[in-house]
């Protein structure tokens, strides 16, 4: 296993790459604008010095909306403290969105009150916890993009083949696809670096109506240095050649089609919502998921809507984090970066998460 991560990270591979990206891309217009669309591309771009070894060419990286962190609303991030408020409630999600605002503290603030707020690594767990505690009602805070809709689903069936009666789901499960083309209707981007790990599951056809409609070159590729870097020049070599192709970069793993088998658990659990709030994105038709009629047992937007918030305050003035995750700005275009927002008091969620493009910024250029 080692031995497949280090040929992906090795140093002569990335300067061969590096040194034919900067011969061909003289070619391009300066800026040419390329929106990797993940936060663990952004992260990667930062991890490996690509920015600085590719700083000398017409290439522009502008950071897009894939991190399913940053982008939840305060609402919903209202909603999961609301809930954490019942009386006789665990309530428990991903460790990253502990920490992100909403209108009145954290999640993580409101542990440190006495809410029994959890943390867990997969959705799983909640089902574990819920039958551990049966005169409890048990929350589980779904999120993520079509990466991690899978394991939500797989919860959903198990606790209905077994009849579990006190596991709810807040699902928040939102889709790349209408979150990208929502920013390319105001951004001017000429590429997309697109996601590999969420096309493992939906496939690189997903991208292919944002090909048909924005008409720019499209790359799925992986998140090691050698993979962004041989994307970028299959990006260029497109460029020169004035084509708009959908091509799979990282083949070792997607596939034109994706995971049929986990493309029907989703289908059997959720349906697409008719529209979604995204933080900093606004309303955006059909960009997320719900559960289905037959799963309204456990769905809180169902059980437990008298206790639902109905709405939450604005975002923090002077925060920029709507307009990075639009490709707008970056992270030093903000006057809060580092110095009112890091990420032990964070102001907006772009710095909280693992994925978010501030949180790279802060880690590896402050």
């Amino acid at each position: 296993m080692a031995d497949l991560i280090d040929s992906f990270r090795d140093k002569h591979t990335i300067l061969a790459l590096v040194s034919q990206i900067k011969k061909e891309s003289i070619g391009l217009k300066t800026p040419f604008k390329i929106m990797e669309v993940c936060g663990g591309h952004t992260h990667a771009l930062m991890r490996y010095g690509l920015l600085n070894l590719l700083q000398d060419t017409p290439l522009d990286f502008v950071h897009g909306p894939g991190c399913p962190v940053c982008v939840m609303p305060k609402l919903r991030i209202d909603e999961a403290i609301a809930l954490a408020q019942m009386p006789n409630t665990i309530l428990i999600t991903l460790a990253d969105l502990m920490r992100v605002p909403g209108s009145k503290g954290s999640l993580q603030s409101l542990r440190a009150q006495g809410a029994d707020v959890r943390f867990a690594y997969a959705p799983l767990q909640a089902l574990e916890v819920a039958i551990q505690n049966p005169d409890k009602k048990v929350v589980f805070v779904a999120i993520g993009f079509e990466t991690t809709t899978p394991m939500t689903a797989s919860l959903l069936l198990q606790a209905k083949e077994k009849g579990i009666k006190n596991l709810f789901i807040h699902n928040n499960h939102v889709l790349v696809p209408p979150s990208v083309q929502a920013v390319l209707k105001n951004s001017k981007i000429d590429a997309l670096i697109a996601p590999s790990h969420v096309s493992v599951i939906t496939g690189a056809k997903i991208y292919r109506p944002l090909l048909d409609l924005f008409k720019i070159p499209i790359v799925v590729a992986g998140f090691e240095p050698v993979d962004m870097l041989d994307g970028i020049l299959r990006i260029v070599r497109q460029a020169l050649k004035k084509q708009t192709l959908l091509e799979i970069q990282y083949s070792r793993a997607v596939s034109f089609e994706g995971n049929l088998k986990a493309q029907s658990l989703i289908a059997e659990t959720m349906q697409v919502r008719e529209n979604f709030e995204w933080r900093g994105l606004g309303e955006i038709p059909f960009s997320a998921m719900q559960m289905r009629p037959e799963f309204a047992d456990f769905d809180v937007e169902v059980v437990f809507a008298e206790f639902l918030p109905k709405a939450s305050a604005l975002e923090p003035k002077n925060c920029l984090c709507g307009e990075i995750l639009k490709g707008l700005a970056k992270p030093l275009d903000c006057t809060l970066f580092n110095k009112a927002c890091t990420p032990s008091h964070p102001v907006g969620a772009c710095m909280v998460s693992a994925e978010g493009a501030c949180a790279a910024y802060y880690k590896y250029l402050s």
